[in-house]
C-alpha cells in the first residue's frame, strides 16, 4: 500500500480492515507537491495537503469551490496531514473532494511502470475514476501524481453544500453545482451529489432543467427536485442516517448549493 498523509490508511490498518504486507511512504517526493496554473488549467500535486489548498490564493482565484471545501474538511490536524491525492485514491463515499472534483470536471494524472497502460502514464477523467466505495481505476502498479481541472471563467460559479457529521465533518449528504451564466440565464450546468451513493453521482436531469432558464427561486426548486430520479436505487444508509433520509436531503443540499451559486452569479 502507498502511504501519503496516513489519514485514511492508518486508521483502517488499526481496525484490521487493511493488512498490507508492505507500506511505502511517498511523502518525501517533492515533485508530487505544489499548486500551479498554466494555460487555464489548475494543477495540484497529489501530496498537497488540504491545509495548503485552503491557504492558497491561487486555488481561491482559480477554483474557489475547492478552496472553500478544503477549509471544511475535518479539523486542523486532518487538514495538515491529509492530502488531496490520498483522499481521492481512498474514494470514501463520504469525502467532500470526490464530489467537488466531479463537478469541476477534473482529470487525474496517473503514473505506472507500464502495466495496463504500456506507456507508463495516463490521464483519467473524473467521471471514469471512481468505480465503487473505496475503489478506483488505479491499478496495483500505479499511483496518482496530480489532479488537474479548468480554471473557472468569470461567468462560471461553483458551490458545494453538505449536511456534515458533527464529529468528523464527513458528508452525510453533499451536493455541488457549477453553472455557466449569460446574464441571469444558465447556459451550462454540471451537478454532482455524494455521501449517499457509492460514488459521486451526476444529476443530468437537474442539469438539463437548469440550462436555458433564468435561475429564479421557482426554476431552481423545480430543477433540484429532479435529483431524486438521477440517484438510482443504491442509496447508502447507516447508523448516522437512513437511505430514505439521505435521499430526501439530496435535493435540499443541492438547493442550498444552487442558491448560493446564483447569489454569486447575480453580484
Amino acid at each position: 500500500k502507498i502511504l501519503a498523509g496516513g489519514h485514511s490508511l492508518l486508521p483502517m490498518m488499526k481496525l484490521r480492515l487493511a493488512r498490507p504486507p508492505m507500506v511505502i511512504d511517498i511523502g518525501g517526493i517533492e515533485e508530487m507537491r505544489g499548486i500551479s496554473v498554466t494555460n487555464g488549467t489548475l494543477r495540484i500535486g497529489a501530496l498537497t495537503t488540504h491545509a495548503e489548498i485552503a491557504e492558497s490564493d491561487v486555488v481561491r482565484s482559480a477554483a474557489g469551490i475547492l478552496w472553500e471545501t478544503a477549509q471544511g474538511i475535518g479539523d486542523p490536524q486532518v487538514r495538515n496531514r491529509g492530502t488531496i491525492g490520498g483522499n481521492v485514491a481512498h474514494a470514501d463515499p463520504a469525502s467532500d473532494m470526490p464530489t467537488v472534483l466531479t463537478v469541476m470536471n477534473a482529470k487525474f494524472i496517473i503514473q505506472g511502470q507500464g502495466g495496463i497502460t504500456r506507456r507508463g502514464s495516463r490521464t483519467v477523467p473524473v467521471d471514469d475514476f471512481f468505480t465503487g466505495p473505496f475503489t478506483t481505476v488505479l491499478a496495483e502498479n500505479e499511483i496518482l501524481t496530480a489532479v488537474e481541472m479548468p480554471v473557472l471563467a468569470e461567468n462560471q460559479h461553483a458551490e458545494y453544500a453538505k449536511m456534515a457529521h458533527p464529529a468528523t465533518s464527513f458528508a452525510v449528504v453533499g451536493a455541488a453545482i457549477l453553472v455557466t451564466m449569460d446574464g441571469h440565464t444558465c447556459t451550462a450546468a454540471r451537478v454532482a451529489v455524494g455521501g449517499l451513493t457509492p460514488t459521486p453521482t451526476r444529476g443530468p436531469s437537474v442539469e438539463a432543467a437548469l440550462v436555458g432558464k433564468e435561475l429564479t427561486d421557482e426554476n431552481i426548486a423545480a430543477a433540484t427536485d429532479l435529483i431524486d430520479g438521477d440517484l438510482g436505487s443504491d442509496i447508502l444508509g447507516d447508523i448516522f442516517a437512513s437511505a430514505e433520509y439521505r435521499r430526501a436531503m439530496a435535493a435540499i443540499e443541492l438547493k442550498h448549493a444552487v442558491f448560493h451559486a446564483t447569489g454569486l452569479a447575480h453580484h
